[in-house]
């Protein structure tokens, strides 16, 4: 029998994704090799320079498991005036977005392929950014795997550290019953505010693009909610 005392794999986190990195085209290696010491923000583990990363001052929103990028980069070139930082651990879809950054000439996006907790917890600074968006993550909907959704008590704790006051969490799930376990679990943080008048969903703000899998999701007869709640006050726990 194994000893799980000295065992590490006993101790690792829970992930809230399944690595499937899928084949890459030989346009997005391309874009991997080439593009991706432009755009592309290397491991560590301090804080980033927003500030010297993107070159200037400006407001920054980080988007978590962009998927392809479609909608990254989409909202990088209706808001020039903020910057963005995604991040997503699937090599393709990392690769087209750095296509449509090269293709159009898109200067506020910088990429991490990497676990979203862990970057966020090490590379972003305190009350640095004036928001989050986590669109349509996985809803992991059988029961024994719930533990491996990333809208948890505990994540939602850690964004609250990294969100300005005032800044916006912005989350989609077409997975209604996830969707009332994010209302659940963002409605008891007291650092966050729905914005939503009746206290539950809102409406899709201008600024999310009505993706390619959304709408897949609506021909299968899946209902989209948009959770949009503010960040009241800076964490510093």
């Amino acid at each position: 029998m194994r000893d799980k005392r000295n065992d590490s794999s006993s101790h690792r986190p829970i992930r809230s994704y399944v690595l499937r990195q899928g084949r890459l085209t030989p346009a997005q290696k391309q874009a991997l090799d080439e593009s991706w010491p432009r755009f592309g923000i290397e491991p560590g583990d301090s804080p980033l320079n927003l500030r010297q990363l993107f070159g200037r001052e400006a407001p920054v929103i980080v988007e978590i498991g962009f998927g392809n990028g479609d909608a990254l980069a989409t909202m990088a070139v209706q808001a020039p005036d903020h910057d963005f930082i995604g991040i997503e651990v699937h090599q393709p879809g990392v690769g087209h977005l750095l296509r449509l950054l090269e293709a159009g000439s898109i200067n506020n996006v910088r990429v991490a392929m990497t676990d979203a907790v862990e970057f966020l917890r090490d590379r972003i600074p305190a009350g640095s950014l004036a928001g989050v968006r986590i669109w349509f993550p996985d809803p992991w909907p059988k029961k024994r795997h719930h533990k491996r959704r990333l809208i948890q008590q505990a994540f939602v704790h850690l964004l609250a550290g990294k969100i300005a006051p005032g800044g916006i969490l912005h989350l989609a799930t077409d997975w209604v019953p996830y969707a009332e376990h994010m209302l659940e679990v963002l409605s008891a943080d007291p650092d966050f505010e729905n914005l939503s008048s009746s206290g539950d969903y809102c409406n899709r703000p201008a600024w999310r693009p009505l993706t390619r899998f959304e709408q897949r999701g609506e021909r299968l007869g899946h209902e989209t909610r948009d959770l949009l709640f503010r960040h009241l006050e800076y964490n510093q726990a």
